[in-house]
């Protein structure tokens, strides 16, 4: 269920600023979109997992609360991200 080590090396060098960069905002954003979409495919096919839609909520309250501060700060930034992950807002 988890996003593997190799997915996270991908992401991570897709959305970097610098060579050694690992945890921009945009990085942030982009591995809890790959987790949040690992946990939408798993409610769907795990109805009765109520105990783990805490952990979901958690997640997308804090992708929410990265991208108000990259719209705040930066907001082409923000327009780059939104499109590349395809985030509705």
């Amino acid at each position: 269920m988890a996003v593997t080590r190799d997915q996270k090396e991908v992401i991570i060098k897709k959305f970097r600023r610098g060579e050694l960069d690992t945890g921009s905002s945009e990085v942030q954003v982009a591995l809890l979109t790959a987790r949040i979409n690992e946990m939408t495919q798993h409610f769907t096919q795990h109805k009765k997992d109520v105990h783990g839609v805490r952990g979901l909520m958690k997640a997308v309250n804090r992708r929410r609360k990265l991208l108000d501060y990259l719209k705040r700060t930066d907001s082409k930034k923000y327009e780059k991200i939104i499109g590349e992950l395809d985030i509705r807002k």
